[in-house]
């Protein structure tokens, strides 16, 4: 990763639009510039300021509806990078983690952060290319079902 793209034209032709910013629930902030870095806070599927769902996945919430919650947490994400820098400064992705609060025996938290991982790929073509954690968790805040997480590089940071 070293060049920028063009991602915000990028989400215009997918017809995607980055929401607002999401407000902290706590003492944290979206997003933190460190060195060629911004690392975001974890961001729930919220949709104007409500969570599109809730409850656990494989129980209250089925996969696949969890899995278009995590491409919502996703651009959240961009969002909360965009707050910080221009998002056509990026290089692209570097990581991507993500929380699954899953039903006991639940075990596709790999296939629900797809949705998140398609959509990175979607907007920034190979730069989208990241490693990525998917976790089961017992519970999220506000009884969300995904949350996710990333780092993105600005461009010229290697």
């Amino acid at each position: 990763m070293s060049a920028m793209g063009n991602w915000t034209a990028r989400l215009t032709e997918l017809g995607v639009e980055l929401p607002e910013v999401a407000k902290p629930l706590a003492s944290y902030v979206p997003a933190v510039r460190s060195g060629n870095h911004v690392h975001t806070a974890g961001q729930l599927p919220l949709v104007s300021g409500t969570l599109s769902a809730t409850g656990k996945v494989g129980d209250d919430v089925d996969p696949d509806t969890a899995r278009r919650m995590a491409r919502i947490c996703t651009l959240n994400a961009l969002a909360a990078v965009n707050s910080v820098v221009e998002l056509d400064s990026l290089a692209g992705v570097v990581k991507v983690v993500g929380f699954v609060a899953s039903a006991e025996g639940f075990t596709g938290q790999p296939s629900v952060l797809n949705g998140a991982s398609e959509l990175l790929g979607e907007v920034f073509g190979e730069s989208g290319a990241h490693a990525r954690s998917a976790v089961g968790v017992a519970e999220l805040p506000m009884g969300a079902p995904v949350e996710v997480e990333l780092i993105a590089e600005i461009a010229g940071g290697r």
